[in-house]
């Protein structure tokens, strides 16, 4: 089967990176390309744009290191969205330490910073949902905005994810129940 041509131009821009003089041209092309889908995935999570600056900053410097010995055994759009679900991960496990040793001891920070948000109306059902997602476990939200916002097929999500794509349909499944539950008690 021919290979999709975003597919072909992933190909050419990492033998673009992997040779000295094209590094920088590549590496410039391919921010553009997926900086905006990576932004919204990390945004989803963390909620605050700040926040998902400085994730997705440390993304593509893990990208640059490592994208010279990207075997290409997964799709180019695969191993960024891992590389980014992971540091995402990362720097919502620190938040949640940082938040335990403080004194205010919130469970949902996440929800928290979405209510401090200067256009924040808890009337508005987008915010609702916004709410309700939050809410739920971190592997479970992942799942759902993976699924909801990107329309990322199950077993794309189950190679991303490492898992089955029957246990990724059962997450996603009792994350759109919850989320169904939050929206009708409010």
């Amino acid at each position: 089967m021919p290979e999709a041509p975003d597919q072909l131009n992933d190909h050419i821009l990492v033998a673009s990176f992997k040779n000295e003089k094209l590094r920088d041209t590549a590496f410039t092309q391919l921010v553009r390309k997926y900086q905006e889908r990576l932004y919204w995935h990390i945004r989803r999570m963390v909620v605050v744009h700040e926040d998902t600056n400085d994730i997705l900053q440390n993304v593509f410097i893990k990208v640059w290191r490592n994208l010279e010995s990207f075997r290409e055994e997964s799709h180019l759009y695969t191993w960024l969205y891992r590389i980014a679900t992971n540091e995402t991960l990362t720097w919502i496990d620190q938040q949640k330490k940082h938040a335990s040793v403080s004194l205010s001891g919130d469970e949902n920070i996440f929800a928290e910073r979405l209510s401090a948000q200067k256009d924040f109306s808890p009337n508005k059902i987008e915010w609702k949902l916004q709410q309700a997602i939050l809410s739920l476990p971190d592997k479970q939200r992942l799942v759902f905005n993976l699924r909801y916002y990107d329309e990322m097929p199950y077993d794309q999500m189950a190679e991303l994810l490492d898992t089955s794509a029957g246990a990724l349909k059962a997450s996603y499944h009792h994350a759109v129940k919850k989320v169904e539950a939050m929206l009708i008690s409010h």
